[in-house]
């Protein structure tokens, strides 16, 4: 892997904002939290993110072994993927995430075929390397409602599915800071326009559910977070002044796909695509007219790849439902 230094953002006396630097800089973040000597790790990147990530450590002056947590908020491989590895390289680290992604970071072959079904087998080699797994006995299983212990600090683990099922978010009530892996969408700042954010869904595959995450959204608001960190990309400050951009990207997505369900199946992921890129790029040409097309064509070319994967999916679990 081609050695880069890993940027860092510091968002308080507490927090810093790290760029794995995974698809490209500024697309995948992970965030360092630190209480007294202890710090955690919430979400990791990729396998081949952890060395930038431990040369951040060195350039703060912090040592692997202070890490207590590596804590991914699902176990996708741009928030997940390195779990292992960078477990290994902490010592006295236990890896937390929610109860019913944890076996896929234990035993990673279903999550590492699903991933290569989803990327290819090269684009997967090249972006995720090898997944490790993680030894059973320093991890930890997370339900709705757990804390962890941080020095003399709580992170609350809060269940928030939509994005998918094993997906839970964190809250850190001394700061406010609510890290959202995926369930409060994705902001580049390069999207942004006079201090106004982009923000798009993410419906990757394999379990996106409309209904329960408009139903997550609530329960994030309801703690009144002072910052959103995003993993895609960094953090946004008083997130419910804009949550109604969010759930107008999730009911666009819906309905976009809703659309699609009556055409035949053949083609539809391709339809599907095509009529994601139209209305997304009509819909940021109004919010920024000074960002051309081609680039923000080509800052969002994975994205609805992805999402417009996970639409399919959606809609042939909903013809199973119906069957």
């Amino acid at each position: 892997m081609t050695s880069h230094t890993t940027q860092i953002q510091q968002l308080d006396d507490t927090t810093w904002c790290l760029d794995t630097w995974l698809n490209r800089p500024g697309h995948t973040a992970c965030y360092l939290v630190r209480n007294g000597d202890e710090l955690a790790f919430i979400d990791c990147g990729a396998a081949t993110s952890v060395p930038g990530l431990l040369r951040a450590l060195e350039s703060l002056k912090l040592q692997p072994e202070q890490v207590r947590y590596i804590l991914p908020t699902h176990v996708h491989l741009d928030h997940a993927g390195g779990a292992g590895e960078l477990l290994a390289a902490c010592p006295n680290a236990t890896l937390a995430t929610h109860h019913k992604g944890l076996p896929h970071l234990v035993d990673p072959s279903k999550l590492q075929q699903g991933a290569m079904a989803v990327y290819g087998t090269a684009a997967f080699e090249a972006l995720f390397g090898k997944l490790r797994p993680a030894p059973e006995a320093r991890c930890r299983a997370l339900r709705d409602g757990d804390t962890l212990e941080l020095g003399n600090a709580r992170l609350g683990f809060l269940d928030t599915p939509g994005h998918a099922n094993h997906h839970g978010c964190f809250f850190d009530e001394r700061n406010g800071n609510l890290y959202t892996g995926d369930t409060f969408g994705l902001r580049y700042a390069e999207l942004d326009h006079a201090q106004q954010p982009f923000l798009l869904a993410t419906t990757t595959p394999v379990a996106f559910d409309p209904d329960v995450w408009s139903d997550s959204l609530d329960r994030m608001m309801a703690l009144a977070p002072r910052r959103a960190c995003l993993t895609h990309f960094g953090p946004l400050e008083t997130p419910t002044r804009w949550i109604k951009l969010l759930r107008e990207s999730l009911e666009m997505h819906v309905k976009i796909a809703l659309k699609e369900e009556s055409n035949p199946e053949e083609g539809r992921e391709t339809r599907l695509r095509q009529a994601l890129e139209a209305e997304v790029l009509a819909r940021l040409e109004q919010h920024n007219p000074e960002i051309s097309r081609s680039a923000a064509r080509q800052l969002l070319e994975i994205d609805l790849q992805l999402n417009a994967q996970g639409l399919t999916v959606w809609l042939a679990r909903r013809a199973r439902g119906r069957r």
